[in-house]
């Protein structure tokens, strides 16, 4: 599995993330049998924009937990799948705040453009959200986050919720985009005008790099 894991993954993210072989090991020996999401080559999908590339960090939690939603890409899903709610009121914002609009719940445009969207954790049972905090990815996400702000600018994080929000000491200097998640459970109480894609362009402008652009078309139906 492990191999699979790593197959996606840029050369520079590849050495960066050799300090957390041990943990990789261990992780493989703990998923050896068991069903988990997303498909094992798709686990490591964000790493597979290269660390030099990286302008934006937008941290999720970990994977969907429904079969067919997960893509290696925090808060993505397939090409014509429907949106999770968190997804549905992100687009939602998108709109309130550019007018911008996505044309489906598939981000890989926004990972082209220097967006990595990292989960916390990486993997997940089926049907069963967060099963997999505490197994090691954290020690692997947390060597990429500090990897990250030691590399320097231009990088914006972006942390929605309190969970996003306690790695902000991990960033250093790194501007962040903060916010309540975008979950039903809490996106009425602080993330809807947030603006955090203007505020991310502006942040990104401000050191000398061009904006994103984060809308993909005519809209989904939501």
């Amino acid at each position: 599995m492990r191999e699979a894991w790593m197959g996606p993954v840029a050369p520079d993210w590849a050495r960066a993330l050799a300090p957390a072989a041990q943990t990789l090991e261990r992780l493989d020996s703990a998923l050896a049998g068991e069903a988990y999401l997303p498909a094992p080559e798709a686990v490591m999908r964000t790493f597979g924009l290269p660390l030099a590339d990286v302008r934006v960090l937008l941290l999720g939690q970990d994977p969907y937990p429904t079969p067919g939603d997960p893509v290696g890409l925090s808060f993505s899903v397939p090409p014509g799948h429907p949106l999770p709610r968190s997804l549905r009121n992100i687009a939602r914002e998108l709109r309130d705040d550019t007018g911008e609009e996505l044309a489906s719940g598939d981000l890989s445009a926004w990972h082209a453009q220097g967006v990595m969207l990292l989960n916390r954790v990486l993997t997940v049972s089926p049907g069963a959200a967060g099963s997999h905090q505490g197994l090691g990815w954290e020690e692997v996400t947390e060597l990429a986050i500090r990897t990250l702000a030691a590399r320097g600018g231009p990088l914006v994080a972006v942390l929605w919720g309190r969970q996003a929000q306690a790695l902000a000491p991990m960033l250093g200097d790194v501007p962040c985009v903060e916010s309540a998640h975008p979950s039903p459970l809490s996106a009425s109480r602080g993330f809807f005008g947030s603006r955090p894609f203007s505020r991310v362009n502006r942040l990104l402008e401000e050191q000398g790099a061009a904006p994103i652009v984060w809308g993909t078309g005519t809209p989904a139906l939501f």
